[in-house]
């Protein structure tokens, strides 16, 4: 079960946002999760659990706003571990 992550803004943030008002949390946490890991802050898969997507689609995600993948030999290993 996937824990849900919440952003807190008063109101009048909210309504000077350019999004519809259904799309705010979610792009927020997406915004945020991208640009965490962009910066180093968090890994892919706390970025990704941030944005409330799934490995592939945060990859996807990152690869669309051309942000590098930083993919260190843990991760390599573990995918391998994962592939045997």
């Amino acid at each position: 079960m996937q824990e849900e992550i919440k952003i807190v803004l008063p109101e009048s943030i909210k309504h000077a946002l350019k999004l519809p008002p259904g799309e705010i949390d979610k792009r927020l946490r997406i915004e945020l999760a991208l640009r965490l890991y962009e910066k180093g802050i968090a890994s892919l898969g706390v970025a990704r659990r941030i944005a409330g997507l799934t490995k592939w689609e945060f990859i996807e995600l990152l690869a669309k706003e051309k942000i590098p993948i930083h993919y260190d030999e843990l991760e390599l290993k573990e995918d391998l571990e994962w592939l045997e």
